[in-house]
């Protein structure tokens, strides 16, 4: 099991043992593909993937995924083109998935466009402002003022 999964499973044995911690954080490194991504790619996420899955089964065994919001997300994005390693650079988008029994379903936001018109500076063009998302979930999920931890008010994204 890889050190996501792991991490997932300590999570679910803490919830499912009634741990009343409200916020868990586990990582997954290796997305930082400036060399050789065609290889290191699928594999993570694959592993993302599958990890996920384990966890929410997990969750919904213990019949908590009711109580349960799962998130990712990305410090930064990967760049369009290809560049000479057989990586990507440090781009501007990234996308990030939430998970759960009472979250809205579908896509929040646009498609982005490929098109090198619709590009800035090789750049996807992101449509939602990640802080939206942090809003929507401190706000809507964790019942908070998200205005105090990201130092500022944001739009609600309305993601439950």
């Amino acid at each position: 099991m890889s050190q996501l999964g792991n991490g997932l499973k300590l999570v679910a044995k803490l919830i499912g043992g009634g741990l009343p911690t409200r916020i868990f954080y586990v990582s997954q490194g290796g997305y930082d593909t400036h060399t050789n991504q065609a290889n290191a790619h699928p594999r993570l996420l694959r592993d993302l993937g599958d990890s996920t899955k384990a966890f929410v089964a997990d969750m919904k065994a213990q019949g908590n995924m009711s109580r349960v919001l799962v998130m990712t997300f990305s410090e930064f994005g990967r760049r369009v083109g290809e560049n000479a390693s057989g990586g990507t650079d440090h781009g501007a988008a990234a996308p990030m998935f939430i998970v759960g029994e009472k979250i809205k379903a579908g896509l929040l936001g646009k498609y982005p466009s490929l098109a090198p018109a619709d590009l800035f500076q090789g750049d996807l063009k992101y449509t939602v402002d990640f802080r939206t998302v942090y809003a929507g979930v401190l706000d809507q999920w964790l019942k908070t003022d998200s205005s105090a931890v990201l130092g500022k008010k944001f739009p609600v994204l309305p993601i439950v």
